[in-house]
C-alpha cells in the first residue's frame, strides 16, 4: 500500500514579494496555492499558483516537479487546466489585460499554441460538457460574483453575455463570514463608505478620476465581505455541480462549497452539504480553493490549498483528500484526519491507518531561539515552531513518546522564520510584484529512533540530500519500535537557522482506546453552534463531526482540549446532527450522534 501526508510532499518555492499592502518591504516565504489536478494520458498532473511549474505524478503520492515555458503565464495566480479531446488547455488570472489560453498535446515538452484571449479575469475555469459545448466560470472578488459564460469551442470566445451564478450569503451561510474560525460579518455600509472616502482622500487622487470598476475593490478591502473565488465545475449523473471558495485563503476556515443545477449555467442551488471541503483544525487548517477529479480506478479527489499565513498571507500548500458522490447525489469530501498519513486507495470514509503518537510529547533541542522553544515542534501548529539558536550541522531536536511505539511513518515540517537575504532575481511587476526563486534549494537532515535512548538506528539519512521537500514523509508500512525519534544534521535553504514546526510521529500503542466522549451541543444563533467537551483523562483529542443526517456527517473540526467550542460554519434554517469522537495513540472512540 501506498501513503502520503498532506500538504502534497513537493518544493514548494520561495516567493520574494514586494507587497504593497504592507509599506512594499520584501517578504519572504514559501507559496503554492488554487491548483487544478487532472488525469491526461494515464499521469495525474497539479498545475498551482507561483510553482513554476506543474507536479507529475504515476500515482498520486509520488510527484515530480517539473519546469513549464516560459512562455505560459507562470506569475499569474489560479491557473486552470483542462483536458478537452487530445488537448490540455492553459490558462491564468489577469484583471489588468485580456487573458490568453494555451493548449498542448504533450504537457511537459509541448509545443503550446497559444489562443489570443479576449477579456480579463480572475480564478479561471473551463468546462467541457458531454455534448461537446464549453463553459467558463470566472471571479474572485468580495464585491462582485462568479460569472458563467458559454464560449465558442474553436475560438474560446464568448457566446453571449455574462452571467452571475454565485453570490456571497454570509448573513446566510455561516462558512462563508470572514475571521478565524467564521467570527466577523460585514461591516455596515455608512462604515465602509467613511474608511472608502477616508483611503481615497488619503491617496491624493479626485475620486472622479478612479476608475468605475474599481472603486468596488476598494471598497471591499473595508466591508469584511467574504471572498467569493475559485470556481470548478464537475457533472455528475446529469447534474452540475458548480464548487467555488469562502471567505478567505488567510483563514482557518478557507472552504470549498457547491451549488448544483440541472444546466450549466444555472439557476443553482446550495447543496445540502455545505462545505463540502472544509478543514477548520489539526496541525495545518484550511481546504479552499481546489478542483475535484476521478482517478484512474474511478475514485473521486479533491486538491486544495491550505493555510499558513505567517511570514505572508499567501504562505500556503496544497492538500488531497478522498471524495465522491453519496447515493443522494450529494458531493463530499472526508478530510476527518485530513493532515494525517492515509492510503491512496481504499473507502473514502476510511479510519487513519495510523494514529497520531507525538502531540504533546516532550522536545528537547540542542538550542533554541526564546519564543521558539523544542516543545513547539509537537504542539500541532503550524504557525508555531522550534529554531535552532545557530545554522551549524550539529544542532538537533529530540521527541520522546513517552513509550517505546510500533511507529510507522514520520513527518517533517520545516517553517520559514523572517528570512533576511537579497532577492536573487528581478522583482516582476504588477498588483503582486514578486521573483519566485528559480534556483533549486536542498533540505537535508538525519533521523535516527531509539527504543531506550541509548542505542540508536537511522530511520532515514537525507543529509546529503539534493531534494528540497519542507514537508517530508518517511513511511516504514512494516513499523519499527521507537520511543525516542532525534532529527539532526540539518541544513536548509539560504543558511537559515533551522526550524521545525511539526516532528509528527504516528504508528500505534497497544493501550486502550479513549472512553466515549460527554459532550453537549448548542446553536447560536442561525450560524453558530457551542460543542462543550467533557474532559478526559486517556485522550489526546477529539473530531467534532456534524451534517445534514445521522448518516451524513460530513463535516469535521479537529481540537486538542477539552471545554468549549464554537463552530461559525452553519447555514440559516438548516438542521444539523451532532457527534464527538474522541482519539488517542491506540484508536478512535466514536461518541453518540445527538440532534442539534
Amino acid at each position: 500500500m501506498k501513503y502520503f501526508c498532506n500538504p502534497i510532499n513537493v518544493n514548494y518555492r520561495y516567493q520574494f514579494n514586494q507587497d504593497p499592502r504592507r509599506g512594499g518591504a520584501l517578504q519572504i516565504c514559501r507559496e503554492a496555492a488554487d491548483p487544478s489536478m487532472i488525469l491526461f494520458q494515464g499521469r495525474y498532473y497539479i498545475f498551482a499558483s507561483m510553482t513554476l511549474g506543474v507536479w507529475v505524478s504515476d500515482d498520486l503520492v509520488s510527484w515530480e516537479n517539473r519546469r513549464l515555458p516560459d512562455e505560459l503565464p507562470l506569475y499569474d495566480y489560479a491557473p486552470d487546466v483542462r483536458v478537452i479531446g487530445e488537448y490540455v488547455y492553459f490558462c491564468a488570472s489577469n484583471r489588468e489585460h485580456n487573458c490568453d489560453r494555451w493548449r498542448t498535446k504533450d504537457i511537459l515538452n509541448g509545443p503550446y499554441e497559444k489562443i489570443e484571449g479576449s477579456f480579463p479575469y480572475w480564478d479561471p475555469n473551463l468546462f467541457l460538457d458531454d455534448d461537446g459545448r464549453v463553459y467558463f466560470y470566472w471571479g474572485c472578488s468580495n464585491a462582485t460574483p462568479i460569472w458563467g459564460v458559454e464560449l465558442d469551442p474553436n475560438t474560446m470566445l464568448p457566446l453571449g453575455e455574462k452571467i452571475a451564478v454565485i453570490e456571497g450569503r454570509p448573513y446566510e451561510i455561516g462558512y462563508e463570514r470572514v475571521g478565524e474560525g467564521n467570527s466577523t460579518l460585514p461591516a455596515p455600509e455608512a462604515e465602509v463608505e467613511a474608511k472608502y472616502q477616508a483611503f481615497v482622500k488619503s491617496q491624493g487622487v479626485p475620486e472622479e478620476l478612479i476608475p468605475a470598476d474599481l472603486k468596488p475593490m476598494i471598497r471591499g478591502m473595508f466591508t469584511n465581505k467574504p471572498f467569493i473565488e475559485g470556481a470548478w465545475m464537475d457533472k455528475f449523473e446529469g447534474r452540475y455541480y458548480l464548487q467555488y471558495a469562502a471567505p478567505g485563503t488567510q483563514y482557518n476556515t478557507y472552504s470549498d462549497g457547491v451549488y448544483v443545477s440541472d444546466s450549466p449555467l444555472g439557476p443553482f442551488t446550495l447543496a445540502q452539504n455545505n462545505p463540502y471541503s472544509y478543514k477548520p483544525g489539526g496541525f495545518l487548517p484550511g481546504a479552499g480553493h481546489g478542483s475535484t477529479m476521478q482517478d484512474k480506478l474511478g475514485n473521486w479527489w479533491h486538491v486544495s490549498t491550505m493555510r499558513i499565513s505567517v511570514n505572508h498571507d499567501f504562505e500556503r500548500r496544497v492538500g488531497l483528500w478522498p471524495a465522491g458522490f453519496d447515493a443522494d447525489g450529494e458531493l463530499f469530501c472526508n478530510q476527518r484526519y485530513g493532515d494525517w498519513p492515509m492510503a491512496a486507495e481504499g473507502d473514502p470514509w476510511r479510519d487513519p491507518a495510523w494514529m497520531l503518537l507525538s502531540v504533546g510529547k516532550a522536545a528537547t533541542a540542542s538550542s533554541f531561539v526564546p519564543g521558539h522553544e523544542p516543545e513547539k515542534a509537537t504542539e500541532e501548529n503550524i504557525q508555531t515552531w522550534w529554531r535552532a539558536a545557530t545554522n551549524s550541522r550539529d544542532e538537533w531536536l529530540y521527541v520522546d513518546l513517552g513509550k517505546v511505539f510500533d511507529v510507522h511513518a514520520v513527518q517533517i515540517n520545516f517553517a520559514d522564520d523572517t528570512i533576511d537575504v537579497p532577492c536573487p532575481g528581478e522583482i516582476r511587476p504588477g498588483s503582486q510584484a514578486r521573483y519566485i526563486e528559480e534556483a533549486d534549494k536542498k533540505t537535508q537532515w538525519k533521523l535516527e529512533g531509539s527504543a531506550d535512548g541509548e542505542s540508536w538506528f537511522v530511520v532515514e539519512d537525507k543529509s546529503a540530500a539534493e531534494t528540497d521537500l519542507s514537508h517530508d514523509l518517511i513511511v516504514r508500512e512494516e513499523g519499527i519500535k521507537a520511543r525516542y525519534l532525534r532529527l539532526s544534521e540539518m541544513a536548509v535553504p539560504y543558511g537559515q537557522n533551522p526550524c521545525v514546526s511539526g516532528l509528527r510521529v504516528f504508528g500505534r500503542g497497544d493501550g486502550e482506546k479513549p472512553d466515549a466522549p460527554v459532550f453537549t451541543a448548542t446553536r447560536m444563533g442561525d450560524l453558530d453552534m457551542i460543542v462543550q467537551i467533557k474532559e478526559l483523562s486517556n485522550t489526546l483529542g477529539y473530531n467534532i463531526l456534524f451534517g445534514a443526517n445521522p448518516e451524513k456527517l460530513y463535516h469535521s473540526s479537529m481540537v486538542f482540549a477539552a471545554g468549549s467550542h464554537r463552530v461559525g460554519a452553519l447555514i440559516k434554517g438548516r438542521e444539523y446532527f451532532v457527534r464527538v469522537d474522541a482519539f488517542n495513540e491506540n484508536g478512535v472512540t466514536e461518541g453518540v450522534c445527538v440532534k442539534l
